[in-house]
């Protein structure tokens, strides 16, 4: 259960790092209050999974997860996106891979 909520607090990574675009600098309530309550929330839950987990294994994990999200969104929102990046996401998500499989937990 701790990967699930791990996984979900990193997507949540990813909404509140592309929220915080759309806040235009925290002028913008409504986009505000959602990106700072996705980042609240994702926080908590990194919190509960570390009480099983280990922390530099989900730490990790939690901030490939928002890379590779923050990414991927960035490159459908018209961002450039490259062989080179794809390149470095594809070793992000192979060190995540590599933790989760060599994790006790």
């Amino acid at each position: 259960m701790s990967w699930i909520i791990l996984i979900v607090a990193g997507l949540l990574e990813v909404g509140w790092a592309v929220g915080l675009k759309y806040t235009e600098g925290f002028s913008r309530l409504w986009p505000s209050v959602g990106t700072a309550a996705a980042l609240v929330l994702s926080i908590v839950l990194l919190g509960i999974s570390l009480k099983t987990l280990p922390m530099g294994t989900a730490y990790a994990v939690w901030v490939g997860i928002g890379i590779v999200g923050t990414a991927v969104t960035g490159a459908f929102l018209g961002e450039p996106f490259g062989a080179g990046k794809i390149v470095g996401l594809l070793l992000i998500i192979t060190g995540i891979v590599t933790l989760k499989a060599n994790s006790q937990t």
